[in-house]
């Protein structure tokens, strides 16, 4: 039996916010095969468009990885530091951010569709 679009939905926001760190779309798929072996990468895929497309994921951009979205932000622009060395991602709302982006884009009548900053350094764990 097929699962609807939000089981499915539901199932990968699970297995992405058990994880401590981001994770691909093959380790999901891994993960979710243990209990449906026959699910395929396109749906995978698929459901994390709609994830993302919906602000309840964020793909970083850097790393081809995913974490759930643990901010509230409809209309922000979340920032994601990644530390280079444990992988952990802390999210940041980034609402302050949003006129100057915007300021710099209208410079070039540039219309931007989403707004993602992505930070890489060493989280204050690694640093100690």
């Amino acid at each position: 039996m097929r699962k609807s679009a939000d089981v499915r939905q539901a199932d990968i926001l699970e297995v992405l916010k058990t994880c401590e760190k981001p994770m691909t779309a093959y380790q999901i798929l891994e993960q979710l095969q243990r209990s449906e072996p026959d699910i395929a990468p396109p749906t995978v895929y698929r459901t994390l468009s709609a994830l993302t497309d919906q602000g309840r994921a964020h793909r970083l951009e850097s790393i081809k990885a995913f974490v759930p979205c643990r901010c509230n932000h409809a209309e922000s622009v979340p920032v994601l530091a990644i530390c280079e060395t444990c992988g952990l991602v802390d999210e940041h709302d980034g609402s302050d951010l949003l006129p100057k982006l915007t300021e710099l884009t209208d410079q070039n009548a540039f219309r931007a569709d989403r707004h993602i900053v992505e930070i890489h350094g060493h989280c204050q764990r690694c640093v100690a």
